[in-house]
């Protein structure tokens, strides 16, 4: 367990804060602030996303199994919001102090960027799937950059990573959350959990797209307007919550005591563990969305990224800090229901175990995907596929009973090897999303619902074979 915590220290501490923001505030410069300066259209794309694809869709898949470009935000945020987000933010605030809540408003603000550049080459990049279109970096480093070893690099990091990794804490955090909350031995918890899973990622993507598109939206509304209704009981502590954030995020007596620095190592943590942005995670949901240009699913993933930690994880952090026990002892899960209780009673902690179940059950499903078309990149095989579904069934039965400890430390130098390489395929390729950027607005500007064709980036034309001339 040392040797883990000593390469995942390295990792984070010395690596990857300084390329994931770097690369974050490289791109908001050169696509000038497009997280910010198109906020309003980011809503209006999301509006009318609706159900069924954009009108000029590819004969060649079967209208009934496309997905559609609300579907397949559905799908990322599901694999966005989950465990992180409530038992995440609760560990970064145990372990940081507050002060990292303001890393993951940074993360999630600068990384949004990276999402959208990410989200836009995954779109470029798509290939035809069986039943829907398929993509991620995986595909975009193979056509970009001409790079097969390093394609299936990154497959097969984020295949461990979320296919296996990301699951034992999203099934752990479940099992932590009924024995607290209905005292459930964790064995049964694994064992329905299992079951579950297996039901539902057999069936495809489509079903985990329509599972998604149902659960995520519902669960995360209801948990937002709790979290508002402690805000707003509270209301003459808020001030005092958003001081606690940005003095310990900045305080003298913090950096003398190296408590700035572990507040943003935390914060970027667990900032990036709930919304992905740049990660390389989300890419492989927006390739499978119908759309008649590839800026439009960029931006609707960005603002994934928004929905994620400047609403969910915000309200998580303001009721731990609202409730003043985030300094109690208390982590991860067990400290935001404690945090809950406290505000409004006993039955708090009902309904953080069903939104944590809700959440961290839907993760699983999403997180299977990414594992799936990722396998499917490196060899296409209904066996592989098969024994990999069956792994994940099994590593969702061991998460359920793992230590809490080390299934976490375990996820942080997963994703932190596979941002890593997604980063560095982003800085190489990010020069085509700011191209499409480009044309986008200025087809919109010409008052055009934005095309994109082969021969709007003639140099790549031929990688690009899911976009028309």
């Amino acid at each position: 367990m040392e040797l883990i915590n000593a390469i995942n220290d390295f990792l984070w501490t010395y690596v990857l804060i300084a390329v994931l923001l770097g690369a974050g505030i490289y791109f908001t410069v050169r696509t000038r602030g497009v997280q910010f300066t198109y906020v309003g259209e980011m809503l209006r794309l999301l509006a009318t996303s609706g159900r069924r694809h954009d009108t000029r869709r590819d004969q060649r898949l079967p209208h009934s199994r496309s997905i559609s470009s609300f579907q397949a935000f559905a799908v990322s945020l599901a694999s966005r919001v989950g465990t992180g987000n409530i038992a995440g933010v609760a560990i970064a605030i145990a372990m940081g102090g507050p002060g990292a809540v303001f890393w993951m408003w940074v993360v999630a603000i600068v990384g949004s960027a990276n999402a959208f550049v990410e989200s836009t080459l995954a779109q470029l990049f798509k290939v035809h799937g069986e039943h829907s279109y398929r993509g991620g970096p995986a595909y975009y480093i193979l056509k970009g950059i001409g790079s097969r070893w390093y394609a299936v690099t990154f497959a097969v990091l984020i295949t461990i990573t979320f296919g296996l990794a990301f699951n034992s804490v999203q099934a752990n955090t479940i099992a932590i959350a009924m024995r607290g909350t209905f005292g459930i031995d964790p064995i049964w918890t694994a064992a329905v959990c299992t079951i579950f899973t297996l039901v539902i990622i057999f069936g495809g993507i489509q079903r985990i797209a329509r599972f998604n598109e149902l659960l995520v939206p519902v669960m995360a509304i209801f948990y937002i307007v709790l979290a508002l209704y402690v805000v707003v009981t509270r209301i003459t502590y808020f001030p005092h919550v958003l001081s606690l954030i940005f003095e310990n995020a900045f305080g003298l007596d913090q950096a003398m005591g190296g408590g700035v620095g572990m507040a943003m190592i935390m914060g970027v943590k667990r900032g990036l563990f709930s919304n992905e942005a740049g990660e390389g995670s989300t890419p492989n949901a927006a390739a499978t969305a119908a759309v008649t240009h590839p800026v439009k699913q960029g931006l609707i993933q960005t603002l994934g990224v928004y929905a994620d930690t400047l609403l969910v994880c915000t309200a998580t952090a303001f009721i731990i800090l609202c409730s003043g026990v985030f300094d109690s002892g208390l982590t991860g899960i067990e400290l935001t229901q404690a945090a809950l209780e406290n505000e409004v009673g006993s039955c708090a902690s009902v309904f953080i175990a069903v939104a944590i179940l809700m959440f961290a059950f839907s993760s699983i499903i999403a997180n299977y995907y990414y594992g799936e078309t990722n396998l499917a990149f490196i060899r296409e095989s209904r066996a592989l596929r098969t024994s990999f579904r069956l792994i994940v069934g099994g590593v969702v039965f061991l998460g359920s009973l793992a230590a809490l400890d080390l299934v976490w430390a375990l996820a942080d130098i997963t994703m932190a090897l596979m941002t890593l390489c997604n980063i560095i395929a982003i800085l190489i390729l990010g020069r085509y999303s700011i191209r499409c950027l480009a044309d986008y607005k200025a087809q919109r500007k010409a008052g055009k619902n934005p095309e994109y064709h082969s021969s709007t980036i003639p140099s790549i034309a031929p990688k690009t074979e899911c976009w028309s001339d």
